[in-house]
């Protein structure tokens, strides 16, 4: 409270801007947690079943509510379904992974506008900070108290190490929740091309171009 008192302002809005960056780093460890989107436990074991037992026994083994198993399972039911082209199905599946992704990159732009403009705000408490000081020491003439300038000069200090204090652990929790996202994006990559470029695979597509150039 009392730095708070202190640093005026501008710690205010960045006590503001901790508090908002925290409640949305919990947000989203709560939400990868409950999606375990970066598990690939079930979705190996379907791809083996895939490739060895069948469609029907992968299917069992993923758990759809997990957004990689979401897309495997999607792209196996529509090879299986054979009356959709191979090109249109992997179209789908990839708007479908943006959807996905964009829901696990929501408010990471907040953190990111948060890391930005939190050393910036502090550098601002600083020099308006220090233009008090030097209009005090002006005011003050020749009798000027070299203690009075030099508590101004450390409070207005404070509100770059306060600016500095929030954007630091937020550039390093937003860089680690990227990345984490980055390599989703690359196991629902890894894990559709798999389905696409197996044996199973490659059998329907070509039963459903037979049934399609039969028909037409």
């Amino acid at each position: 409270m009392a730095f708070l008192e202190v640093g005026g302002p501008v710690v205010w809005i960045l006590m503001v801007f901790s508090v908002v960056a925290l409640t949305i780093v919990l947000l989203k460890l709560w939400q990868f947690s409950s999606l375990r989107a970066e598990s690939l436990k079930t979705t190996n074991l379907a791809l083996d079943a895939w490739r060895n037992d069948g469609a029907e026994r992968a299917l069992e083994k993923l758990d759809e509510k997990r957004p990689i198993d979401a897309l495997v399972g999607y792209t196996m039911r529509a090879l299986l379904a054979a009356n959709t082209r191979a090109d249109l199905i992997r179209e789908e599946v990839e708007r479908r992974a943006m959807n996905r992704l964009n829901q696990l990159r929501s408010y990471l732009r907040p953190l990111e506008i948060i890391a930005t403009l939190s050393p910036l705000l502090g550098l601002l408490g600083t020099v308006l900070g220090m233009i008090t000081a030097f209009q005090q020491m002006e005011g003050a003439g020749n009798q000027v108290d070299p203690s009075v300038l030099s508590g101004g000069i450390w409070q207005a200090l404070l509100t770059t190490a306060v600016g500095l204090a929030v954007a630091i652990p937020v550039v390093t929790l937003h860089s680690w929740l990227e990345r984490k996202v980055e390599r989703i994006a690359h196991n629902m990559n890894d894990a559709v091309t798999q389905v696409f470029t197996s044996k199973e695979a490659k059998h329907l597509v070509e039963k459903a171009a037979k049934e399609m150039l039969h028909a037409a």
